[in-house]
């Protein structure tokens, strides 16, 4: 069987992007300009991301929602993007999983503020990939989801039990992970390792994983990043490993292949919101690997597509066709080597 397309599996939140006039202090008061709610997740965000740059490209999702009106709307998000939605389920035993995002109009600066809802309730139970064709399994977020992030029968976590159950379906497997404390995701995502065929990460991931300092001063070294992806490849299964972070991305590949790629020099100006542009990278490196393209242009097409994401304040709207994302990446200009 020839396997096409992408099933993204794992979160969907709804994300109220709520701008301020500021962000107050404790029983201080700050005032709403407006509030545009999105799909988030990356289960949301990639799917969402992949039709944008090909809408000829399939994508299939699944995961866990409420039976509410926000669950209504995250299930409109899918259907508007040409997702086949059929693979969310529903419970009503909590509401949607909602995030706000509040961005102060003063500072630039994002704070979010979880509501968990549906998200603790999604096991291995959820997901059935016997009748997919899709060529790539996408999951995320491991460390939100108390189902998953604990035991599963004999398996470390419910994350291991589906990365299994993917590969032994014929799916190739990435794992996006959340913001978390470095312990968290050696606990959660180590033992997910042995059953990943990619790995897409930032610095500050890596060097979690790797056990290694990757930066300083909030800028990453890169070639801590790479000595972090060679550490953490020899102890999984990956084919390969991307780091992205501010200022370019380094893959290492099994056989010890590594590339060094600069990113787009986006003008301050064509800058809105850096959210959900991990997931645009991602989208951009997978459409690449999708299309059978080498990985240096696929590295490029993951930071063409995540320049252009930053133009919105949601996660994908900045997102448009890989022609065009790849025209915006050219005409803004690359970063110097790193």
């Amino acid at each position: 069987m020839a396997r096409r397309g992408f099933l993204t599996a794992g979160t969907w939140v709804v994300d109220r992007n709520i701008s301020v006039d500021h962000w107050p202090g404790e029983d201080m008061l700050a005032t709403v300009q407006k509030m545009d709610p999105a799909g988030g997740g990356p289960a949301c965000n990639l799917g969402c991301d992949i039709r944008r740059l090909d809408p000829s490209i399939p994508v299939e999702t699944q995961g866990l929602i409420g039976d509410d009106s926000w669950a209504d709307f995250l299930v409109k998000v899918a259907v508007d993007h040409g997702i086949d939605a059929t693979g969310l389920h529903r419970t009503d035993r909590a509401q949607t999983q909602v995030t706000d995002a509040y961005f102060s109009l003063k500072t630039g600066r994002r704070t979010h503020i979880l509501f968990p809802g549906a998200a603790p309730l999604m096991t291995p139970e959820h997901f059935d990939f016997s009748r997919t064709t899709a060529r790539f399994l996408h999951m995320g977020l491991p460390g939100i989801h108390d189902g998953m992030d604990g035991p599963w029968g004999t398996d470390a976590n419910g994350w291991v039990t589906v990365l299994k159950a993917g590969r032994a379906a014929g799916l190739e497997t990435n794992l996006e992970l959340v913001t978390a404390t470095d312990e968290t995701i050696r606990r959660i995502v180590g033992p997910c390792l042995p059953h990943l065929d990619t790995l897409v990460v930032n610095d500050v991931e890596i060097g979690a994983l790797g056990e290694m300092r990757t930066g300083r001063d909030g800028q990453a070294d890169p070639a801590a990043c790479e000595a972090a992806a060679r550490k953490v490849l020899g102890i999984g299964a990956m084919e390969l490993i991307v780091v992205h972070f501010t200022s370019g991305a380094v893959l290492v590949a099994r056989g010890g292949t590594a590339l060094h790629v600069p990113s787009v020099a986006i003008p301050d100006a064509e800058r809105v919101g850096a959210n959900g542009a991990g997931d645009a990278f991602a989208a951009g490196f997978f459409y690449g690997r999708h299309e059978g393209w080498a990985l240096e242009r696929c590295l490029r097409m993951a930071h063409a597509t995540a320049a252009a994401s930053l133009r919105a304040a949601d996660t994908y709207s900045g997102v448009e066709s890989a022609e065009r994302c790849m025209a915006l990446a050219d005409r803004w200009g690359w970063r110097e080597a790193l």
